[in-house]
């Protein structure tokens, strides 16, 4: 009951923005603000207890209590080593990471390819902060942001650092007076419990924690041909890039190679260009060693003959310098060297610049329970199933293909929670990968192995393994998919996150049997109420629109609001609660699916031209009179209409028919229900009023009715006027029902 409550509680967190860049969550409750005032207040020096300043803070095993590795380890603060200590000196660069004596390589090159773009940086490392603004004010602490499992955290640490000799015992700057990194890796280690927790790992997961990314691996012995494009594309949109030699036995650790290369250890890329030698192009891949010296003696490498050869604009280009732990070898030599290439995709809030691509993204959190939702690979067909299933739609084809081949581009990451959190427990991670299967033709549906053991996967994760994280790429047809996220054999118990990237719009993803999408969207607006208002259905509906780069609108209006909510407002709460919001939510996605059928030029707008069809697919059959009028309120200076007035312009017609008995789009009413409803008919005693759309009118109003022509084939109409008007002047005509004005409009027959 404990962990249900608290599932719940930090779900109701987390749909207030807790956990979002700006809302951080603080981690071990340690808030910034309140910690300073309280050092101000008793004039002390910060001491955080929440990770002190003793063994266990630094490890359980290697670096236990009783090991001999701690011998000798005196916690000191920067002022005790050096006379001027500095936060940041003159910006942060790779330079400053230097690896100590904890096996972090991995998490030193995801800091290293960091500072490449201090947008990225400040978000992990906040600029605001340095010795001399702390120590003036007697606080000495630091805060450091990360992001863990789908939400941001803000880690609080104070600046003792474990020492040997006066020097510091892990990362270190080459000056030796710079501590911004090492205080990073203390908050880092905090994080996960210790400093012996961060030993061993890939730099992938270093790169997705500083900035909630999703990270892809490449075996460099079959890489793909397209690769070097895909690694210059990947630097142009801001990713971070790691790279490794696999070891095969424990004596390679750290082992050099020949030709100064380390195997077992982790490089970050930073760079990919092409240049002229000898009047050919040569493809060309920078890296850089967090050691910082150890360098590549091959081809290329600081020194080389091969430089004599290139101009030195070039090498001006290329900022080729020697002897700084960087260096230049040419592709073909990269992927024969090395083994592995991580690349880390960055997601659009991160990568804020206009002027890259941004993979748009989603993501779920799920867990695998023993005896409910634990059922193993697909090699357990009596409990596959069981699985929690995601649902993705697929709705556009790449712009710009790097393989040449038409499709839609998208990553899937499956990532399990708590792994290094629980290394001192000798817990070891499980065994999780995924599989995709087509899901056409269903609604919402639980997959069984009725259709799992029928149907071959479409798609799956390169493997089953015992990672933090399995990620691959994908390239699949437009249409419908269900991922099964599951660990290899059934009735393990872990807690993980469903991440889906998409190169072009964000799918369209919910959990098929639990969470749709659009109760997702509902639950982030909607507050403590439950409920959507007016203003925050404008303001969900303007970022929906907001994020599509294919449609033009200039914003729903308060009025177009008011509309909706009229038509949907069943309880006249004028708010929309959660199966009203699902109603809507399907409505706009039909709205949508019309208003793209019928642009056919693409240009985000619809032509007027190209409206009657649009009106007539959403159930109005629209005369040349009624189409004049259209044209008259809704469309611009050049006779196109935008996606938010073609959406107004059909709420309108929707709107006087939310009553309407059955699906028969068809209402009778006797003499003493129209004298009821206050009704005065000029024209017979039984009306039959028909809608092409198949929607009711607005109750609580009274009308009055009016014969336009005598001809009952014509279109006739009602209004609150109680006089005779055309059709087209409905368009016009305003009418007020609580405190809203709307204008009435629709096609009927009178019978």
């Amino acid at each position: 009951m404990a962990s249900t409550a608290g599932r719940l509680a930090h779900q109701k967190e987390r749909e207030q923005g807790v956990g979002t860049k700006q809302q951080a969550v603080k981690f071990s409750n340690q808030d910034y603000e309140a910690l300073r005032q309280q050092c101000l207040q008793s004039q002390r020096l910060f001491e955080d207890q929440r990770f002190p300043a003793e063994c266990k803070s630094l490890g359980f095993n290697e670096l236990g209590p009783y090991s001999s590795n701690t011998r000798g380890i005196v916690w000191k603060r920067p002022t005790e080593m050096c006379s001027n200590p500095k936060f940041i000196d003159d910006g942060a660069t790779r330079t400053d990471i230097c690896q100590g004596a904890l096996g972090d390589c991995w998490l030193l090159a995801a800091i290293a390819s960091l500072t490449l773009d201090q947008r990225i940086l400040t978000r992990v490392v906040p600029p605001d902060q340095s010795f001399m603004k702390n120590y003036h004010l007697t606080v000495f602490f630091f805060f450091f942001s990360f992001w863990q499992f789908g939400e941001w955290v803000d880690v609080v640490i104070d600046d003792r650092l474990p020492t040997r000799d006066g020097k510091l015992l892990f990362v270190h700057s080459a000056e030796g007076s710079e501590f911004w990194s090492a205080l990073l890796e203390k908050a880092y280690a905090k994080l996960h419990g210790s400093y012996e927790a961060l030993s061993g790992g890939n730099s992938i997961e270093g790169f997705e924690d500083f900035t909630g990314g999703i990270a892809e691996i490449y075996t460099l012995q079959k890489a793909p041909s397209n690769l070097f494009q895909l690694i210059r594309r990947a630097l142009s949109l801001g990713s971070l890039l790691g790279c490794s030699i696999d070891i095969t036995n424990a004596y390679e650790t750290e082992a050099v190679t020949a030709q100064k290369l380390i195997k077992g250890h982790a490089y970050s890329v930073t760079g990919a260009e092409e240049v002229d030698f000898l009047g050919k192009q040569v493809q060309l891949v920078r890296i850089r060693n967090p050691w910082g010296e150890v360098e590549w003696t091959g081809p290329w490498s600081d020194g080389s003959s091969e430089w004599k050869h290139i101009s030195e604009e070039e090498k001006l280009k290329l900022n080729h310098v020697a002897e700084d732990g960087e260096f230049w070898m040419s592709y073909l030599d990269f992927i024969r060297h090395f083994s592995r290439l991580e690349i880390c995709n960055l997601t659009p809030d991160v990568l804020t610049s206009d002027d890259v691509h941004h993979w748009n993204h989603y993501q779920f959190e799920g867990m695998w329970r023993v005896g409910a939702t634990a059922g193993g690979c697909r090699n357990h067909p009596a409990t596959f199933s069981s699985n929690p299933q995601f649902v993705v739609r697929l709705d556009v084809v790449d712009d710009d293909p790097v393989d040449g081949e038409d499709g839609c581009t998208f990553l899937v990451g499956l990532m399990q929670k708590g792994g290094r959190q629980q290394k001192k427990l000798s817990r070891n991670l499980e065994t999780i990968g995924f599989a995709i299967y087509e899901y056409k033709g269903r609604s919402n549906v639980h997959l069984g192995p009725d259709v799992l053991l029928r149907q071959r996967h479409v798609a799956m994760s390169h493997s089953f393994i015992n990672t933090r994280e399995v990620c691959d790429r994908f390239k699949l047809p437009p249409g419908e998919y269900v991922i099964i996220p599951s660990t290899f054999d059934p009735h393990k118990n872990a807690s993980f996150i469903l991440r889906v990237f998409s190169e072009k719009k964000a799918p369209e993803v919910s959990e098929s049997d639990v969470d749709p999408y659009f109760k997702k969207i509902f639950k982030q607006i909607a507050g403590d109420d439950m409920e959507v208002s007016v203003f925050e259905l404008v303001k969900i509906l303007n970022n929906i629109v907001s994020h599509r780069s294919d449609l033009k609108t200039d914003g729903f209006s308060l009025e177009t609001g008011r509309l909706i909510i009229s038509l949907l407002d069943k309880d006249e709460s004028a708010k929309l609660g959660l199966m009203e919001f699902h109603l809507l939510w399907n409505k706009i996605q039909r709205y949508l699916k019309i208003f793209k059928n019928h642009d056919s030029d693409n240009s985000g707008t619809m032509s007027t031209h190209e409206m009657r069809g649009a009106a007539s697919q959403a159930g109005f059959q629209v005369n040349s009179t009624v189409l004049q009028a259209i044209v008259s309120r809704y469309a611009d200076a050049q006779y196109a209409i935008d996606f938010d007035s073609f959406v107004a312009c059909l709420i309108k017609l929707e709107m006087l028919f939310s009553r309407f008995q059955g699906d028969s789009g068809k209402i009778e009413l006797d003499l003493q229900q129209v004298c009821m409803k206050q009704i005065c008919l000029h024209f017979t005693l039984k009306l039959s009023v028909v809608c092409y759309n198949s929607m009711s009118s607005c109750s609580g109003c009274a009308w009055r009715s009016t014969r336009a022509e005598e001809d009952t084939n014509k279109e006739h109409f009602l209004t609150s006027s109680g006089r005779g008007s055309s059709l087209s002047e409905l368009l016009k005509m305003p009418y007020r029902h609580m405190g809203i004005t709307y204008f009435p409009m629709f096609t009927c027959q009178l019978l």
